[in-house]
């Protein structure tokens, strides 16, 4: 069992969606698609062209993305288009940087003691 820190759990548990956008974007294949669609929207055949791979196993990608939010769909015809949507991108973004200003406050505070413990014992 992977163990989390308060923090993370907490915000999974307030959004359970914000964990399905790490899932989602673990996934070399979705993360292309994502990368794909930041460039603009795309019909599903448009997107499936670009990977070897069966139409029913990429249309699982697909629906892995639109339930995480990462992507929407609308259909037209017969023609079934995807677009990005930023929001779950700029919340993973935004989760992101404050983990980082974290630790770099305890990597300032652990540099700052061992400087103090090499003046104290040189």
């Amino acid at each position: 069992m992977v163990s989390r820190m308060p923090n993370q759990s907490a915000l999974l548990d307030r959004d359970p969606g914000f964990g399905r956008v790490f899932k989602a974007l673990a996934d070399p294949t979705r993360l292309a698609v994502v990368e794909r669609l930041g460039r603009g929207p795309a019909a599903t055949s448009e997107l499936a062209d670009e990977f070897d791979m069966a139409l029913p196993s990429f249309l699982q990608h697909l629906k892995v993305l639109e339930d995480s939010g990462l992507v929407a769909s609308h259909k037209q015809g017969r023609v079934r288009t995807y677009r990005l949507t930023p929001e779950p991108l700029r919340a993973a973004e935004h989760w992101l940087s404050e983990q980082r200003d974290v630790w770099e406050r305890r990597l300032d505070r652990l540099d700052e003691h061992l400087y103090e413990m090499k003046k104290e014992h040189p």
